[in-house]
């Protein structure tokens, strides 16, 4: 059996009729500005707030680490508040840091989850602080009926996380902020798109068909291999890092054409289904989050918690299962042992739950998940 971390392209996408039912935020808006990666976004987003000349950003200490350097790399200076093991921030502490005059409070939606954006939004209005929702987990969730990503005055989203896309980000001004009005932005090389598509496309016909898949990965990864060594430029997607020489690069005119094909409200309820499906084969058996599927949210992963994240992870893998080891590292900077982030670092193993996974492979999933030595004791987890 195969399940990919990511979910895969059917090749019908690209033939089949465009949807009409009404698209999802921040689709459904004009004026967003579409990058290749939504690190992108970040990086000219605080340039032209004009980080280039100073100021303070707060940060989560718990997150991947590019939306770090895209903000650093724009001449901000960082601070960071703790996130709770339940993946909320720190309420208490973001209120105390905000009296030292940030000029944002970057917020992040973990895994779909929302942040208590409430008590965020009058802090942010009391102190005269720009709010920005870093969305890029939490594509197609909403809090009260409210989307994610309509809370702040930026927010960022980042769709091949949640869609078969081979790149894409958005950056959304929801305050009308002209400034990103004229970015000069280049499309990326076609034949580099077009190798993360075929990927996409080689995972979907692999989840159904394992050994005609699995050989034209081989010839696939040949092809790659080539392209390299033809010099062919290639802009990976899902790598940590920021490269500001391709910081110009735009969202490619194929995921323009694929976002209005896909089925947003059945991927938003195939995900919790599944996600609900995992949760109940492993209530009480294996340690989790403190947190529920709430209603509207659509959650990007299962976050299983392991004792050892590259043991449990290479278990999976030896029957198929493609997870992938959660935000291991970060920025050296933010690392605080006996923090909570240090502990979702070193025990949260993302847990594919996306719109492709079926119920014999939820089925079988729960099963190697369950055998010894993979998830991760109640009272280690909730210790302290």
């Amino acid at each position: 059996m195969y399940i990919p971390a990511w979910p895969s392209l059917n090749p019908a996408h690209f033939v089949q009729p465009e949807e009409h039912a009404k698209a999802p935020f921040p689709l459904n808006i004009t004026g967003n500005n579409y990058f290749y990666v939504a690190r992108n976004g970040i990086y000219h987003l605080f340039r032209s707030l004009g980080f280039d000349k100073g100021g303070t950003v707060l940060v989560p200490d718990y997150h991947h680490g590019n939306e770090i350097y895209a903000i650093r790399a724009a001449g901000a200076r960082l601070r960071y508040y703790p996130v709770r093991k339940n993946l909320d921030v720190d309420l208490n502490v973001v209120a105390d840091l905000c009296k030292q005059k940030p000029r944002v409070l970057y917020v992040t939606h973990f895994v779909g989850w929302p942040q208590p954006m409430a008590e965020l939004q009058a802090l942010c209005r009391d102190k005269g602080i720009l709010l920005i929702e870093d969305c890029a987990l939490s594509f197609l969730s909403d809090s009260g009926g409210q989307p994610l990503g309509t809370f702040g005055d930026y927010s960022v989203f980042c769709l091949y996380k949640t869609l078969p896309l081979p790149n894409g980000g958005v950056l959304v001004r929801n305050n009308n902020d002209a400034s990103l009005d004229d970015l000069k932005l280049r499309t990326c090389s076609s034949l580099s798109v077009a190798a993360r598509s075929v990927e996409l496309m080689l995972q979907w016909l692999r989840m159904r068909y394992e050994t005609a898949g699995r050989t034209l990965f081989a010839l696939k990864r040949a092809a790659g291999q080539l392209l390299k060594a033809a010099q062919v430029e290639r802009a990976p997607v899902g790598d940590t890092g920021f490269d500001v020489s391709a910081a110009n690069l735009a969202m490619s005119p194929l995921c323009h054409l694929l976002l209005r094909r896909f089925k947003y409200d059945a991927i938003k309820e195939t995900r919790r289904r599944n996600f609900l499906f995992i949760e109940d084969r492993l209530r009480g058996r294996a340690a989790l989050l403190p947190r529920k599927l709430d209603e509207g949210v659509c959650p990007l992963f299962f976050p299983l918690l392991v004792t050892d994240k590259e043991k449990a992870s290479r278990a999976l893998w030896s029957h198929g299962i493609e997870s992938v080891e959660f935000w291991n590292h970060g920025d050296p900077e933010a690392r605080r042992e006996g923090y909570p982030a240090q502990f979702l670092r070193e025990h949260v193993l993302e847990i594919p739950i996306h719109q492709d996974v079926a119920t014999r492979q939820l089925e079988f999933m729960a099963d190697q998940i369950l055998q010894p030595g993979i998830c991760m004791s109640e009272a280690k987890a909730y210790a302290g």
